[in-house]
């Protein structure tokens, strides 16, 4: 599977997020006001739910919003139809899932699969889902870190992009799992910058579970 990327112009990228929207901030810090040398620029920014931090950072950087939110549907499949229209109506090249707490079904994937990008707080294949932080922990991995992959249709099984590695020490407990969580962002907002900076600088293309930057077309 081959992406479009590079052009000439920056690609467009629609950002997903349902909290605090951090990761976003980092797009929007690298950003800044040179969208053509950092290959990209984010063309609007979704939710799930309302209030959150992360549409008021969107707001903030006079970016378009929209909100998406499953109790608004019949069915999770309409959601899931609804969020990918919102997205569709932006035209974007890729997709960011910046902490966006909602697993997307078949009618996104259709639409986006390949170009849907998304972040976990650990090593993957180890320590899917929900709680990656706390189960590294809990098994008495000495490295843990970050992974950015393509979305696929399993849980945190998509192609790896790129991967960070974050020490635990010794006083890194299950009480004190927010401290190696909050070390873990840290690496995973720079990781997530310089993924969506290369796959739209260089483009890339997906043979497999193999994601290769640059080359396009070869």
């Amino acid at each position: 599977m081959a992406s479009p990327l590079p052009s000439a112009a920056p690609a467009r990228v629609v950002v997903l997020v349902s909290g605090s929207g951090t990761n976003l901030q980092a797009l929007l810090d690298a950003i800044g006001d040179d969208p053509e040398g950092f290959g990209a620029r984010i063309v609007a920014v979704g939710a799930d739910r309302d209030g959150i931090a992360g549409l008021d950072r969107a707001e903030r950087a006079g970016l378009p919003t929209f909100t998406c939110r499953v109790k608004d549907h019949a069915t999770r499949a309409e959601w899931d139809a609804a969020l990918a229209g919102a997205v569709a109506a932006h035209r974007p090249d890729l997709v960011v899932s910046a902490g966006f707490m909602k697993i997307v079904g078949k009618e996104f994937l259709a639409r986006f699969g390949g170009r849907f990008i998304n972040t976990h707080p650990a090593l993957l294949p180890s320590f899917p889902g929900a709680h990656g932080v706390r189960d590294a922990l809990a098994y008495g991995v000495k490295v843990t870190g970050c992974t950015v992959h393509f979305v696929d249709d399993g849980v945190d099984t998509g192609p790896i992009i790129a991967q960070g590695v974050v020490e635990v020490t010794e006083e890194d407990t299950p009480e004190g799992e927010a401290a190696l969580h909050e070390r873990i962002k840290e690496v995973e907002r720079k990781l997530l910058v310089e993924a969506v900076g290369r796959l739209a600088r260089d483009g890339y293309r997906i043979e497999g579970r193999k994601v290769h930057l640059g080359h396009v077309g070869e």
